[in-house]
C-alpha cells in the first residue's frame, strides 16, 4: 500500500513537475507573452492550441489588448508543453483556475490553431465565438493568421 501511494505521490509531481509561476511582463501579441520567473529568468511564451490574429491583421491590436487585460502584470501558471522552433515555451497560461489561452478563443480574439489543438472545450468555444459572432468573427470571411503570414490575403 505504501509503495502504491509512494509511486502515486510521484506521478503527481511528475505531473506537475513542468508547471512554472511567474509574472507577466509583457505582450507581444494576441497569443505571445513574456514572463519573470522567481528567480528572475525570463520566459517567451506562445500561448498553446490557439493563434492569433498578427498586429497587422484587422482585430490584431484588439487581440494583443485582450491578452494584456487578462495576463499583464499577474501571477501566473505555465503548463507547459513543449518548446517551438523559435525556442518559446509552449504554455496554457493559468491565472488561479481561469485558462487565458480559452478565454481569449471565448473573446473571439483568437482561432484555435486546428494543427496543435488537443482540447476540445477550445473547439466548443470557438464555435459559440463563432456563431455568437464576437469578436474577430464579426467579420464574414477572417483570414486565419497562418495563412495570413503566407500572404494569403
Amino acid at each position: 500500500m505504501r509503495i502504491q501511494l509512494l509511486a502515486i505521490g510521484f506521478a503527481v509531481l511528475a505531473a506537475h513537475a513542468d508547471d512554472i509561476s511567474c509574472r507577466v511582463v509583457g505582450v507581444t501579441d494576441g497569443d505571445t507573452l513574456t514572463c519573470l520567473t522567481g528567480s528572475n529568468e525570463q520566459i517567451k511564451v506562445r500561448l498553446a492550441q490557439i493563434d492569433a490574429p498578427e498586429k497587422a491583421q484587422p482585430i490584431g491590436q484588439r487581440s494583443k489588448e485582450s491578452l494584456s487585460d487578462l495576463s499583464f502584470n499577474k501571477n501566473v501558471t505555465l503548463k507547459v508543453e513543449t518548446t517551438d522552433r523559435y525556442g518559446r515555451t509552449v504554455a496554457t497560461v493559468m491565472d488561479g483556475s481561469t485558462d487565458v489561452n480559452l478565454l481569449q478563443v471565448k473573446r473571439g480574439m483568437a482561432w484555435v490553431y486546428d494543427k496543435y489543438a488537443h482540447d476540445q472545450s477550445y473547439f466548443d468555444a470557438e464555435d459559440v465565438a463563432r456563431t455568437g459572432k464576437v469578436g474577430l468573427w464579426v467579420d464574414k470571411n477572417p483570414i486565419e493568421p497562418s495563412k495570413w503570414r503566407k500572404g494569403e490575403r
